[in-house]
């Protein structure tokens, strides 16, 4: 009997799926191929999660970082993808950082649009202060130069 397969593992065979569509026009991967590539990606990754996992654990960390799966992948003698990686990781780290600086200086010109819009409503409420007292004592002038 075929067992039948859950979520996780359906995850790898989306990604592989995706991914063969990529290839160019007039190759085919069978579903067994495909089934093949999702299974050793699946193991890949599983085994590049545990040897960055040792690096973690030899710094006494329990949350792995990018260098430990940059030296995982040159303990797995995959140093090929190490350059790959890096400037993958550089590139996301840059599209972070632009993301940050524009998320504040979206919130910069927030609060500067808010501190002008108070001193905006406070000098109407001085202009709406001085009205009332020249409506309250219209003839406090003409009783001073009495």
């Amino acid at each position: 009997m075929d067992k039948i397969p859950n979520r996780e593992e359906k995850k790898p065979c989306l990604s592989i799926y995706k991914q063969t569509k990529k290839l160019p026009e007039g190759v085919n991967i069978s579903k067994e191929a495909r089934s093949a590539i999702s299974r050793a990606a699946s193991v890949f990754v599983l085994y590049a999660t545990s040897c960055a996992n040792n690096f973690a654990m030899k710094g006494k960390r329990k949350t792995l970082n990018s260098g430990d799966v940059l030296a995982a992948m040159e303990e797995m003698e995959f140093q090929r993808f190490v350059t790959p990686l890096k400037e993958s990781l550089e590139a996301f780290r840059r599209e972070q950082r632009g993301k940050k600086e524009a998320t504040e200086q979206k919130r910069k010109d927030k609060d500067k649009k808010t501190d002008s819009d108070q001193e905006k409503s406070r000098e109407e409420e001085n202009v709406d202060d001085d009205d009332r007292l020249e409506e309250e004592n219209p003839n406090d002038e003409n009783e001073v130069d009495k």
